[in-house]
């Protein structure tokens, strides 16, 4: 059998959750699964060595960027060029390119399966003609996808709200956050303890609501993000950098580095409010610390009900103020736990691997 896994930027993972998904799933190939032959899609423009293999994947480049405007192009390069190939299984990672799938079929015997990703066209940072076709192309990959894959039991219950179809939950495993050595040069600046927030500089990951509340409050915050990529992010490092309690720090790529960071926080702050299952959560429940997080349905189900939720600023103040160190020790012991049991990459790359034969 041959797989090929697209909508990704490529393997090895740089940065982002498909990359990582797609990375881990060639790791689980590599460790359990012998009668399968793997490829993955990359994006030329990203990797300046254009290996043949990673692990037992071989590697197919493709001459466009896999972000922004190119991207939608670059998922059917990827998705024709697989299916033409005689491929028997493509996973599709986003719905980008699915346009091309109902013609795919019709000439080619591959079965698609589609990680359908969040509810992309909700973001508020798209304009009335992207978010059509968005909406198109979700609306193309759920009618005309084999499998269809949502990470998140919210997504499920859009998807079988607004389309009537059912489809397979599969999360994102986290337990990879722990396995790099911890750098401690990276935290060498940093309080002996704060509250961690962690995430892309955009509105709808509530940046601004988090700095707002923790700007109140006498306890360390390190914020660390893309400040300087957007003027939302430029304004907002400009407005509280000056307060003694947050740090603004720049964004953190390197594992070791991030796991130092990681491995000082006390609590986790949440504020992600649109996708599905979020990396970034499952990765922190695997620290076993308290996480506030934002009371969206996604991050709910994400953590059973069992982290303290907020909406806004004062909401957030309210449940950092009112946690006591009891409560707090109880509820990190619930996230790890829920961690363990439901984020795990071997659970995971065993169930994307089963979809192959059903």
């Amino acid at each position: 059998m041959s797989v090929a896994i697209l909508g990704c930027v490529g393997v090895p993972a740089q940065y982002g959750g498909f990359e990582t998904l797609a990375e881990n799933l060639v790791y689980y190939h590599r460790d359990h699964v012998q009668d399968v032959n793997l490829a993955v899609y990359c994006s030329s423009v990203a990797y300046y060595e254009k290996v043949e293999k990673f692990e037992t994947a071989s590697l197919r480049y493709i001459p466009l960027n896999a972000n922004g405007k190119p991207a939608m192009f670059y998922d059917m390069w990827s998705l024709i060029d697989a299916a033409f190939r005689g491929t028997n299984v493509v996973i599709l990672l986003g719905h980008g390119g699915s346009f091309v799938i109902p013609i795919l079929k019709l000439v080619t015997k591959t079965k698609f399966i589609t990680n359908i990703d969040g509810i992309e066209w909700r973001r508020e940072k798209w304009s009335g003609l992207a978010r059509a076709i968005i909406r198109r192309s979700e609306a193309c990959a759920v009618r005309h996808s084999h499998v269809l894959i949502a990470d998140n039991d919210a997504i499920r219950d859009y998807i079988a709200k607004e389309f009537d179809e059912g489809c397979e939950v599969i999360p994102y495993g986290g337990d990879h956050a722990l396995s790099a050595e911890p750098d401690s040069a990276a935290v060498a600046t940093l309080p002996e303890s704060y509250a961690l927030a962690l995430c892309r500089i955009e509105p709808e990951n509530n940046v601004a609501m988090i700095l707002e509340a923790f700007a109140t409050l006498d306890a360390p915050l390190v914020f660390v993000g893309n400040w300087d990529k957007s003027e939302y992010g430029r304004n907002l490092k400009a407005r509280y950098a000056n307060h003694s309690n947050i740090t603004i720090h720049d964004p953190v790529y390197e594992p070791r580095g991030l796991r130092a960071i990681r491995d000082r926080a006390s609590m986790y702050i949440h504020g992600h409010s649109a996708g599905g299952t979020n990396p970034a959560l499952v990765e922190m429940m695997h620290f076993a610390i308290p996480i506030l997080a934002h009371g969206c349905s996604f991050n709910r189900f994400s953590t059973e009900e069992k982290a303290r939720y907020f909406t806004c600023a004062a909401e957030l103040v309210e449940q950092f103020s009112s946690l006591s160190r009891e409560e707090g020790t109880q509820l990190g012991a619930e996230m790890g736990e829920i961690a363990r049991r439901r984020y795990t990459w071997d659970q995971i790359g065993k169930a994307y691997f089963k979809l192959l034969g059903d």
